[in-house]
């Protein structure tokens, strides 16, 4: 997946203020979302250090923390160690490179995942087949920013466009909304983010 080896630099360094400050809005905003989950099992796709996810576990029966990144996987075994929680596991994958057999889950979060995907439709697709029937697919990320001008990343998305490549892969009754604005949000650019919610 896009920007493996630049994650890998910065595993160590990742929990940053304010990263943990944006985890712990976008763990709220996806709490909206999530209904009589405690028998559900979830996935953290893109999951990095697991700062998402690592808020939203008790919630849950199980927790697997997918990334790209063996050092961002690292990071978080520690978390799960140091903290003794039994409901977690891990998996480096890249799901741009294959597809994600014999692994399901009722609940996938991608929390500013997507914008370092390059194939969107296939990863959105794999997914797809992950989820179990009735399965929720919650994305957040950030709207589209003209402002944003990068060849590592999209500059952020449009939710309707989005929402109809979602539509024509097969997911569901989605929504979606705008939830938070920060200033220097997205390289270095005031930005705004969304979150989308889709079935299965």
């Amino acid at each position: 997946m896009g920007n493996t080896d630049k994650f890998e630099m910065i595993a160590h360094t990742y929990d940053t203020p304010e990263r943990i400050q944006i985890a712990q809005a976008s763990a709220d905003a996806l709490r909206e979302y999530i209904v009589d989950a405690k028998s559900k099992k979830a996935m953290d796709f893109g999951c990095g250090t697991g700062l998402v996810g690592m808020n939203l576990i008790d919630g849950f029966d199980s927790m697997l923390f997918v990334d790209t990144s063996p050092s961002m996987v690292q990071q978080i075994e520690h978390k799960i160690s140091d903290l003794h929680i039994h409901n977690a596991a891990t998996l480096c994958f890249d799901i741009e490179k294959e597809e994600l057999a014999g692994v399901h889950a009722d609940y996938i979060f991608m929390a500013q995942v997507l914008l370092h995907i390059q194939d969107i439709e296939l990863v959105l697709s794999r997914l797809y087949r992950v989820l179990n029937d009735g399965g929720h697919l919650l994305i957040i990320d950030f709207n589209k920013n003209e402002n944003v001008v990068s060849d590592m990343v999209h500059n952020g998305f449009d939710q309707a466009k989005l929402t109809d490549m979602m539509t024509q892969i097969g997911y569901r009754h989605i929504q979606s909304k705008t939830f938070y604005n920060g200033s220097k949000l997205f390289m270095g650019q005031d930005a705004s983010m969304f979150i989308l919610d889709s079935h299965k």
